[in-house]
């Protein structure tokens, strides 16, 4: 059943409209956003029931633009007086300024996700049992199996964006996501494997019937393989990435680098390339919030402007950024529905939605054949990386040697190093198999996190650092 949309508090839309018209008369740009939302988590752990938490929060958010300034207030108190102090805090930014507010965002109507809660379904019992189950399975699939942990978190977000004259945009989140994690003992060894999964969709997307065990099987067999892994090898080599999860590299390593933000202040090490060739021929690179039902989606973003399709590195050269509306104007751009935030409590700013490089012409397998020593990289843990430099570090979950053009030993301890502007150049192949993440993404900017999606196809990186454990 869809839940009806919540109202604006003890706020009016005339009281509303009153206090934005004093906040925002000599703004160049600015909204006020109004948000509600509900989140569940529960965890099992140990063989019981470890962690289990509801939330619910509202509030709103209040700003005003001028120049590239803003002025920014918030309030979990959803009254004429709260949103009156507000307004006296943020016009602090537009005295003695005189600005012309923006045209509001074009509407649409489209409808990437369901309203549907889905914390209302399966209910708290079903929930507890299916966790109990997954718990069961993995015991039960390999005696080596010597914990088990699984988690289900469920979150619901209603908006309400409103601008001066009074323009209203509203949407309507669910999100939802499935994790499991096994440790195995060998002969006094232990090691561990993990899956995750979800998006826009109801819980029962990924848990429903037996599809929860998908995730069990996977997470077992990653810890099987690492129980064999050896150390990894050290040193300059060819590398060979697989296809969806490993998308998170170029999302931290390029993704960050092509926001409008880090650009306009030059501090990317994208700033001042455009029209120029930044990656190898063939390599084209998309952020696309308008997939339905993936966790990065947005049918509008958190200003009120629709998502889209945005092509940042087009075969090799770059041709655009992600913006927000502030960014945009102040760089002569149109905003590309980037303009996102973590809650109510936090000012928006250019970020990813799903961001996917797309397929090329090579078979995975032909791939492999043309390396003769190096490192295939099957799935990525944590990352560091550098904006302004573009340097990363990242450390591989699951990654095997390539011998003679065949997939070789699982190893452990694999770490990614380099430069992700100069790994773009090194690209001389590319699969037809682009695949999208499980789900499982969330983007830390500036200490905000929202959801996110990426993807990729197998693609192979020439003479890439790789950090091992090998004497």
């Amino acid at each position: 059943m869809s839940q009806d949309f919540p109202d604006l508090g003890s706020l009016s839309s005339a009281d509303a409209d009153k206090v934005l018209a004093r906040a925002l008369a000599d703004a160049d740009d600015g909204e006020l956003f109004v948000e509600h939302r509900q989140s569940e988590s529960l965890t099992w752990d140990n063989g019981r029931l470890k962690s289990g938490s509801f939330d619910s929060d509202q509030g709103f958010g209040l700003r005003a633009i001028a120049g590239e300034a803003a002025g920014y207030a918030h309030s979990g108190d959803l009254s004429v007086a709260a949103l009156e102090r507000a307004a006296d805090a943020v016009t602090a930014v537009t005295r003695g300024y005189s600005g012309v507010y923006a045209d509001a965002p074009a509407g649409t109507n489209a409808k990437l996700y369901s309203d549907d809660n889905p914390i209302e379904s399966p209910g708290f019992e079903d929930k507890v049992r299916i966790l109990k189950e997954v718990d069961a399975y993995a015991r039960k699939a390999d005696e080596r199996v010597k914990q088990v942990s699984v988690s289900i978190a469920s979150n619901w977000q209603a908006i309400d964006i409103l601008r001066l004259g009074g323009e209203r945009r509203r949407d309507v989140r669910p999100l939802t996501r499935y994790n499991v994690s096994v440790v195995v003992e060998k002969d006094g060894r232990q090691e561990t494997g993990s899956f995750g999964t979800g998006g826009r969709q109801d819980l029962d997307t990924f848990l429903g019937g037996d599809r929860w065990q998908e995730g069990v099987d996977e997470a077992l067999r990653q810890a099987l393989i690492n129980l064999e892994a050896v150390d990894a090898p050290a040193g300059e080599m060819d590398v060979v990435l697989g296809p969806g999860w490993p998308g998170i590299l170029l999302h931290e390593a390029v993704g960050h680098g092509l926001e409008g933000d880090f650009n306009r202040k030059k501090t990317s090490a994208f700033a001042g390339l455009m029209g120029e060739r930044v990656a190898s021929p063939g390599v084209t690179v998309v952020d696309d919030g308008t997939i339905a039902d993936r966790r990065g989606s947005l049918t509008i973003d958190d200003e009120g402007t629709p998502t889209a399709r945005t092509v940042l590195i087009e075969d090799g050269i770059l041709v655009g950024y992600m913006q927000d509306r502030q960014n945009a104007r102040l760089m002569g751009m149109q905003p590309t529905g980037n303009g996102r935030r973590q809650s109510y409590a936090h000012i928006p700013m250019p970020r990813m939605t799903n961001t996917v490089m797309l397929s090329g012409t090579h078979d995975p397998e032909e791939i492999l054949k043309s390396v003769k020593s190096g490192l295939y990289a099957v799935s990525f843990g944590g990352g560091q990386v550098d904006i302004t430099s573009g340097k990363f570090v990242f450390s591989c979950t699951e990654a095997y040697r390539i011998e003679d053009g065949k997939i070789g030993a699982p190893v452990k301890g694999a770490m990614l190093i380099g430069n992700g502007p100069d790994a773009l150049t090194r690209v001389p192949m590319i699969g037809n198999d682009m695949a999208l993440d499980r789900g499982i993404g969330t983007c830390g900017k500036n200490g905000q996190g929202v959801p996110v999606g990426v993807g990729q196809p197998t693609m192979r990186i020439n003479a890439l650092t790789v950090g091992g454990t090998a004497a």
